[in-house]
């Protein structure tokens, strides 16, 4: 059974599932879809084209899906688009797409996000993901899963953060930061592996082995890391190794890295 309060406003058209439950004040649009089981807290604003799974967990003061903060929007069909089982902190605001990068912003599922968390248009995030208080993903960034990103950072328009990677805290994120990889910094570059990481998500150490030897090569050796990640992807049979190849051989706005 839903618990709905009675301040709450629900316009009509929206599809609210079961066993939702909506805080006072909060205001629910007319082209919005809730999952089952979903929580909503008190003063909230959900509109637009805004579907939300099942199994949400969303704190007081959130906005999700008011227009893209992008002076082209002009009232296109736009959508935000969130999978089950988030947990959506205090003040956070997430857009939809705009026509111009897919008109979808895509989240996938079992993802944390602390409070005052800023996730722009166009982006697409994985699943297992943690967003640490006012981390800010600009438009058209792209996580994989089991991503990290530090309270307080930044993300650049376009950047891609591979799965497994972490981002510290207090940095600033101009450029791709690869799979499994540990970044830091104004402005934020590799420093390393994000061990911790890879040793509580990869049961078999010699994957993790394998991949600090292809850390090491693309990296620390002196050639250029798109020749080591191609002839990786030639070599390697480990799926690991591969898609760190691959991103590397992919990237469009760089590596940030010193060579040693």
């Amino acid at each position: 059974m839903n618990n709905i309060h009675k301040t709450v406003i629900i316009e009509d058209g929206a599809q609210i599932g079961k066993d939702v439950t909506i805080g006072a004040y909060t205001i629910i649009g007319k082209d919005t879809k809730i999952g089952d089981g979903t929580k909503i807290g008190s003063h909230s604003l959900i509109e637009g084209k805004t579907t939300i799974g099942k199994n949400n967990e969303i704190f007081s003061h959130v906005t999700l899906g008011s227009i893209p903060q992008d002076l082209k929007f002009n009232g296109e069909d736009v959508e935000l688009i969130i999978g089950d089982n988030n947990k959506i902190r205090e003040y956070t605001l997430f857009n939809p797409g705009t026509i111009g990068g897919g008109s979808k912003t895509i989240i996938g599922n079992n993802n944390l996000f602390m409070g005052y968390t800023h996730v722009a248009h166009d982006c697409i995030i994985g699943n297992d993901c943690i967003f640490a208080n006012v981390a800010t993903l600009a438009g058209h960034v792209e996580c994989g899963d089991s991503v990290v990103v530090g309270g307080l950072t930044p993300v650049h328009q376009f950047c891609k953060l591979g799965s497994y990677s972490m981002v510290g805290g207090g940095s600033v994120v101009t450029q791709d930061i690869p799979p499994f990889c540990l970044a830091e910094g104004n402005r934020a570059v590799l420093r390393g592996l994000n061990l911790t990481g890879l040793r509580r998500r990869l049961d078999n150490r010699e994957d993790i082995d394998e991949i600090k030897k292809a850390y090491k090569a693309i990296f620390q050796s002196k050639e250029s890391i798109s020749d080591v990640a191609k002839r990786l992807l030639q070599e390697s049979n480990n799926k690991y190794i591969k898609e760190l190849a691959q991103f590397v051989v992919d990237t469009k706005r760089g590596i940030p890295f010193n060579r040693k």
